[in-house]
């Protein structure tokens, strides 16, 4: 693992579950970045992943790490609630921020991050991850240099009563504080709530990297036997005709997929946990050489490729490879949307959506 000259220097907020599993060690990983900062407000679980990870400093209180001028960056890896209050705090501070996904919790307090962000020279990236898993992007670029015209889009993500099983056997073991700061109430109690905003956002924003902007949604919902299943139908500004399947959790393996046909060829691709660092299967075929296109032994940890990528357009001026607040919002619009076609039974425009889910 060779570190470039010029790192990135990042503060992570938030010791819980998605940093130890995934945030500290992207970014002691990454090759230009370090891990120089740990915050929490818990000090006992600060310290315990500051003894695991060696950063340069550890802070108990955000606006502390935020006046550090060493501090750069910072990663917000706390519950969704809390993200837009924290990347404004960030912004305000003139830090570039990495904020996990979902962007927010309602569509006005994204509106209004979208705009502190416009009005700055800084830089935010949602922690969309599977945007730099190497199948996918390589679908990406199959759509835009090769597909022609896209026909329609299909997209599903089944979350597996296996899940928790196989991630309870990939992650570390979590460390957990009784000091841990959580929001009001208990947001993981409204189930249509708290799958749309933790799996939805994945399946969404996939849609929108691969297929565009979407214009409207009509979506149903059916809850039976301890499940929850979305069939969402889906008009993209492109014209093509696009379907999204979310269903939690499913009697079977866990299963995130999509498939494209277009005007010079299609594609099939189906992604795996992250926590397995496998690339997504995906083939490609082009009526140019009749033949089928696949990506093979490519880096695919996309937690510290997202690092790298959000690094590199700080440090080099790349472009941001991420999704940006603008993706983070529309995203946000869109789960609005769907919650709203559910309960209306109606087609909603994305255009016309407020508050929240």
């Amino acid at each position: 693992m060779k570190k470039q000259a010029r790192l990135l220097r990042v503060g992570v907020l938030g010791a819980g579950p998605i940093s130890q599993s995934a945030h500290f060690d992207a970014c002691r990983k990454a090759n230009n970045a370090e891990l120089y900062a740990i915050c929490d407000a818990a000090a006992d679980l600060a310290d315990k992943m500051a003894a695991l990870h060696d950063p340069r400093a550890v802070y108990y209180d955000y606006d502390a790490m935020l006046a550090d001028p060493q501090v750069e960056a910072v990663i917000i890896g706390v519950a969704d609630q809390f993200h837009v209050p924290l990347a404004q705090r960030a912004i305000a501070a003139g830090k570039h921020v990495l904020v996990e996904k979902p962007l927010g919790v309602t569509v006005e307090e994204c509106v209004a991050l979208r705009e502190q962000v416009r009005g700055s020279n800084l830089i935010l990236q949602v922690g969309n991850n599977k945007r730099f898993d190497p199948g996918i992007r390589f679908a990406h670029k199959f759509v835009t240099e090769e597909l022609g015209q896209m026909l329609s889009f299909k997209a599903w993500y089944y979350d597996s009563t296996l899940r928790y099983t196989m991630t309870d056997n990939l992650q570390p073991i979590p460390i957990t504080s009784q000091s841990a700061r959580k929001p009001e109430g208990d947001p993981k109690a409204d189930k249509r709530r708290y799958f749309m905003l933790t799996h939805g956002s994945h399946l969404v924003d996939l849609a929108r990297f691969l297929a565009g902007e979407l214009i409207s949604v009509h979506a149903r919902l059916i809850e039976k036997t301890g499940a929850y299943c979305w069939f969402v139908d889906v008009e993209f500004a492109s014209g093509s005709l696009g379907h999204l399947d979310l269903h939690i959790p499913i009697r079977g393996d866990f299963e995130e997929g999509f498939q494209i046909a277009g005007e010079f060829g299609s594609v099939k691709g189906r992604a795996y946990l992250p926590w397995f660092y496998k690339s997504s299967e995906v083939q490609c075929f082009s009526v140019k050489d009749r033949q089928y296109h696949q990506p093979l032994g490519e880096d695919a940890y996309t937690y510290k490729l997202q690092i790298e990528g959000f690094a590199a357009a700080i440090l080099d001026g790349v472009p941001q490879l991420g999704a940006n607040v603008d993706d983070g919002l529309e995203a946000m619009r869109a789960m609005v949307a769907i919650a709203r076609s559910v309960e209306t039974g109606v087609r909603v425009n994305l255009r016309e959506v407020t508050g929240s889910l």
